[in-house]
């Protein structure tokens, strides 16, 4: 008996070539042409393996916070290193990635919520887009609040406000990443903030 036919593409090679087109050009300036044509496939077998735009686009965020974002959060909680470290590590993690040559400079999650004020982008796109940030800002609070070396020097007591001075910068060195500000220029900024919080 003859095998069922192959598909002629490799569905997480073409996930992640979408990803790349949503964090170059954002939700609303990628263009069914744009994603099919850097996917290698034609629109009815995206369709048929993804779903429309806005259901591509929600797999292409997941698939953006497993491979680029998850990485650099383990480095909050790397066994055997000061919390000054490892949040100096965390974040020039993020902003090597940011200023990467290689890839698509700057955050797609950034670049992709600051369009939700269009009001162009559908309902379960906005919630994964919302849900994400909600859940950065909280992640560093509760950092804050939690390791037991940022009770130790206070950092607990302003931790909301700790939090958001750290999802801030690294919101803005996105923004100049894309603008092709280089990477040793970033770090000043990332150590006179850490510095400006209390993290000596």
């Amino acid at each position: 008996m003859a095998s069922g036919r192959k598909k002629q593409f490799d569905e997480q090679t073409a996930l992640e070539a979408a990803m790349n087109v949503f964090w170059q050009k954002g939700y609303v300036g990628a263009s069914l042409t744009d994603l099919t044509q850097r996917m290698g496939i034609n629109k009815p077998s995206m369709y048929s393996a993804f779903g429309n735009k806005e259901a591509l686009f929600i797999k292409a965020t997941q698939c953006y916070i497993d491979t680029k974002v998850a990485p650099h959060v383990d480095l909050l909680f790397q066994e055997g290193v000061i919390f000054k470290e490892r949040l100096k590590n965390h974040m020039m993690s993020i902003v090597s990635m940011q200023c990467n040559a290689d890839q698509v400079k700057g955050c797609y999650l950034a670049l992709c919520q600051s369009e939700l004020l269009s009001d162009d982008i559908p309902e379960q796109a906005q919630q994964i887009l919302k849900k994400a940030d909600v859940m950065t800002s909280e992640m560093y609070t509760k950092l804050f609040n939690s390791d037991a070396e940022s009770i130790e020097i206070g950092l607990n007591k302003n931790a909301k406000a700790n939090g958001l001075s750290i999802y801030t910068i690294l919101k803005g060195t996105a923004s100049m990443a894309r603008s092709g500000i280089d990477k040793s220029e970033l770090e000043y900024s990332i150590d006179r903030m850490l510095i400006g919080i209390g993290v000596h």
